[in-house]
């Protein structure tokens, strides 16, 4: 179990609450597709991947974005709990769609950089990114867990 601090908390919802998830969701796979792009291959189905244009563009991915986006809150709602949390997700994304672990914590460094260069440092502050990163490494290892 992981311990969270009450300024660690803090900081964790408070930057939730100031996400749209149907902005930073988007934002993220998209870049994560665009700087990982052997991720790409568990997307096929998504259609036109060919360009940075085509992935920012195409409505599956800002789709899947969006529901990747919508599941942290999950996390956020279960800090206390998040591997019992992110249990079904770990055998998903592992037995059925073989998923590498280490795309998590891409995703994660997605994230992060898009929600950096949304709020700036008066938002996203060292303390907060500190707090954030150590949340989003949380959420990864979840994921990661059913590997193991």
């Amino acid at each position: 179990m992981v311990e969270w601090t009450d300024a660690e908390r803090s900081a964790i919802t408070g930057l939730w609450g100031k996400i749209s998830v149907d902005e930073i969701g988007p934002q993220a796979l998209s870049r994560l597709l665009i700087v990982a792009p052997w991720t790409q291959r568990h997307f096929a189905s998504f259609g036109n991947l060919s360009s940075p244009a085509a992935i920012m563009g195409n409505p599956k991915v800002a789709a899947h974005g969006k529901t990747v986006m919508g599941g942290l809150d999950r996390a956020v709602k279960n800090l206390d709990n998040i591997k019992a949390a992110y249990a079904g997700l770990s055998v998903m994304h592992s037995e059925k769609l073989h998923v590498d672990p280490d795309n998590f914590r891409l995703l994660s460094d997605c994230i992060t950089v898009c929600v950096a260069m949304k709020f700036g440092p008066s938002c996203f502050s060292p303390d907060v990114q500190e707090a954030w990163q150590k949340f989003l490494a949380v959420v990864a290892s979840a994921l990661s867990r059913q590997y193991h």
